[in-house]
């Protein structure tokens, strides 16, 4: 693998903890948020929710983290207070993800990777909805999109994220069994695809290639089979073989025991994944109470259960191993 560049390096170092495992937590959420919030409400929910919202998860959570993802939209006022830790600003826009044909992303208006790194980003975060199963022209235009920010962000010299989350090309239902049985050849081949060195991206935030509520055998299994546990844990250790970029998993919306017990298999199959963006596991059963009963109720919530989450987390990460041996060095230190 290429060496690092010196601000690449040092990106990398600011979200990663003292072991080399990337241990960040995700509050980057804007549109699903602000729905969310204001279901719960039975009203609408505001700029400032938002921004509070946020402001309390990374004040709160940032004590038991390596690092935060935010939005510059919403998420500013929230990384003044993140106990010292490591940064990722998100780049692209909220809500594309079924409003498209194709799911095309799109970037936010007024931000370059130049501003982002003004305000203080230490690492740059997009998300792309991708499947190698799309048709050309819509991969070709994701693919295209990806270069031009990999290469912006090799200018500013920041590590660049990218985050990709699978869909059925032909509109069928991701909670399907249907979908699960296709979702190991999704997540591979789009990390085959992105590992690409045309791409300059320097860490694949990437989800588990199995779907938790089909694994014969686990806590999580709902009764309909798409694999059983031994396939499972195959299905990570292929992942795994079709890059040798450092890759994070992200927990994808699932509760916080669903997301330990998919770290627990990722590190039963023997996989070096380097760590987690770990977002709505940690804080999304907080929205409710947010939403009804205030921000002090939240602040309580977040220094209880929130803090129980991420803890929890933080455990099944013992699994994890440093990003830095994906450069083949044992220590950070050698790596300049």
């Amino acid at each position: 693998m290429s060496k690092l560049t010196p601000g690449k390096l040092a990106g990398l170092k600011s979200v990663s903890d003292p072991r080399g495992v990337i241990a960040a937590a995700a509050m980057d959420q804007r549109g699903s948020l602000q729905k969310s919030l204001a279901k719960e409400r039975g009203a609408a929910a505001n700029a400032q929710d938002l921004e509070e919202f946020k402001l309390q998860v990374t004040e709160v959570l940032t004590r038991h983290a390596s690092a935060i993802l935010l939005d510059p939209e919403y998420g500013l006022p929230a990384s003044k207070v993140r106990n010292g830790k490591g940064l990722l600003l998100a780049y692209e826009k909220t809500g594309y993800d079924a409003a498209t044909p194709g799911r095309l992303p799109d970037l936010l208006d007024v931000w370059s990777v130049r501003r982002l790194k003004e305000a203080g980003a230490d690492c740059i975060k997009i998300l792309l909805y991708y499947t190698p199963f799309a048709t050309t022209a819509v991969n070709d235009l994701k693919h295209a999109w990806i270069e031009r920010i990999g290469d912006e962000c090799l200018a500013h010299d920041i590590p660049f994220f990218l985050e990709f989350v699978g869909y059925d090309a032909e509109g069928g239902d991701e909670k399907s069994i249907a979908y699960a049985k296709k979702k190991p050849e999704i997540v591979s081949g789009s990390m085959a695809e992105f590992g690409k060195a045309r791409y300059n991206i320097d860490v694949l935030k990437v989800e588990v290639p199995v779907e938790m509520a089909f694994v014969e055998g686990t806590k999580s299994f709902k009764g309909e089979k798409a694999y059983t546990r031994a396939e499972a844990l195959q299905h990570f250790r292929d992942a795994e073989t079709m890059t040798h970029k450092p890759f994070i998993y992200l927990s994808a919306g699932v509760s916080n025991p669903v997301f330990i017990e998919t770290l627990e298999l990722a590190g039963e199959s023997g996989t070096k994944f380097n760590g987690v963006l770990c977002g709505r596991a940690t804080w999304k059963e907080g929205i409710p109470i947010y939403a009804k009963q205030g921000t002090k109720a939240f602040r309580d919530w977040l220094e209880t259960t929130g803090v129980e989450n991420i803890t929890n987390v933080n455990n099944a990460l013992k699994a994890a191993t440093p990003w830095y041996y994906k450069f083949g060095v044992n220590s950070l230190e050698a790596l300049g």
